[in-house]
């Protein structure tokens, strides 16, 4: 079920159109750079709202390593996603 779901969605996306092979490497870089983008942005945010109150840092710190561990999965759904559409 999750095989042919894939394929699917690797259809409709246009892998079967050739856009493999060495753009496999393109497609994590993008993706890491959004990760880099998305994890700069929860510290950069944890860091002003520890700056501003800073009894906070407790709640803080858990919402903000939360987010960041959403962000990292984000980045190896990347990294694992080419190989499985390809």
């Amino acid at each position: 079920m999750l095989t042919g779901s894939l394929t699917a969605l690797a259809n409709a996306l246009g892998a079967s159109t050739g856009l493999t092979g060495n753009l496999t490497p393109v497609t994590y870089g993008l993706a890491a750079i959004g990760s880099g983008v998305g994890a700069g942005l929860i510290f950069a945010a944890f860091i002003s709202g520890i700056a501003r109150q800073p009894e906070a840092l407790s709640v803080l710190r858990t919402w903000a390593f939360t987010g960041f561990a959403l962000v990292e999965a984000l980045a190896l759904i990347g990294l694992v996603a080419p190989f499985f559409l390809s």
